[in-house]
């Protein structure tokens, strides 16, 4: 084993930023959910889905920080790999909120826009710390 640190400091603040950005996306987004049903003739059967799709977000978000964080703290490719994998979920769940869901708020535009930014900046990182891992 060498001797010098191969973990990515830029990466671990990044999971520590994104998880707390993440709390913040949830509430506003669960918040919006809330006020577009109340302002909006939303369709029943379309408040469901949006519901369900935002809590299963914050459960990959819960596995992808903690396996990425674990990953990158441990030095081992295989648990920030599985985190890469999982941003690819959270990705395509942010772009159903940006894009596909029933009504899209100018804030949900933008709260999306910076997930997305903030997902496409870790995975780029996490790539390179997998890259010194392996080698």
């Amino acid at each position: 084993n060498n001797s010098y640190q191969l973990s990515s400091v830029p990466l671990q603040l990044l999971f520590y930023v994104n998880g707390i950005y993440y709390i913040f996306y949830f509430l506003a987004t669960l918040a919006m959910i809330v006020y577009k049903s109340q302002v909006f003739s939303y369709p029943d059967d379309f408040l469901g889905p949006d519901l369900a799709l935002l809590f299963i977000m914050a459960i990959l978000e819960v596995l992808r920080l903690y396996l990425g964080s674990k990953g990158n703290l441990t030095e081992e490719e295989a648990p920030l790999g599985l985190s890469l994998v999982i941003t690819v979920g959270s990705a395509i769940l942010s772009v159903y909120f940006l894009v596909w869901q029933t009504y899209v708020l100018k804030a949900d535009v933008i709260i999306n826009v910076v997930l997305l930014f903030t997902y496409g900046l870790e995975s780029v990182l996490k790539v390179v710390a997998i890259a010194a891992f392996v080698s």
